[in-house]
């Protein structure tokens, strides 16, 4: 699935090209860098373990006319996630202790995919690209994808500290459909509750 609007300088594509894999780990470090910083950081090994296990086929990807990478968006299936990987992968990098420690945190953040659900599994976009649309196109792209699938509905998380995001879904039709609070945890993850946000396909 390639979308390409004359009015707007990019376009938006199913996967991820080979060439933007080491900036799409960089630009998924630096939008949850804060709500992973335990589990994978210090950001040299969290980039290197993103880039090592991100999964073109749960992407969706904003590129310019020119071939350079504005953002993305990813899901999580049966099948995988866009960022996925098991214990082997987090030991490559972190090694066997702190593998454990670190799948003991990310374990806290796992959600469960819902029948008929499409959920997704993070969107972010490139600094420079902001103020162009290339949020609200990637969020249509994945409602698009949700569509040829046959599912009826999205689903997505949002911390309590990301307003901006928040203000975007609500703009895009999703609406609050239960928090998640995180407690003594907050610490760990530098926000307190996320909320779960859902919005029919095609709604």
């Amino acid at each position: 699935m390639n979308t390409i609007d004359p009015a707007k300088p990019f376009t938006v594509e199913t996967g991820l090209r080979p060439e933007h894999r080491q900036q799409a780990a960089r630009g998924y470090w630096r939008a949850f860098s804060r709500k992973l910083r335990y589990p994978l950081g210090p950001a040299d090994k969290a980039t290197s373990f993103i880039e090592s296990v991100l999964d073109p086929t749960h992407a969706i990807s904003a590129v310019s006319h020119d071939g350079q990478f504005l953002g993305m968006a990813g899901f999580k299936s049966a099948r995988g996630a866009l960022v996925g990987g098991g214990f082997g992968d987090l030991a490559r990098i972190y090694g066997w202790l702190g593998a454990t420690i670190r799948g003991a945190l990310i374990h806290v953040l796992e959600r469960d995919c819902a029948d008929e659900t499409l959920l997704m599994d993070g969107i972010f976009v490139e600094a420079s690209a902001r103020g162009h649309g290339v949020g609200t196109a990637l969020l249509r792209a994945v409602e698009a994808y949700a569509a040829s699938m046959a599912l009826k509905r999205i689903r997505l998380d949002v911390i309590d500290t990301n307003p901006r995001a928040r203000a975007l879904y609500e703009r895009e039709g999703f609406a609050a459909s239960g928090v998640l609070s995180l407690g003594l945890l907050k610490p760990v993850f530098g926000f307190s509750a996320a909320t779960q946000m859902t919005k029919p396909v095609g709604g």
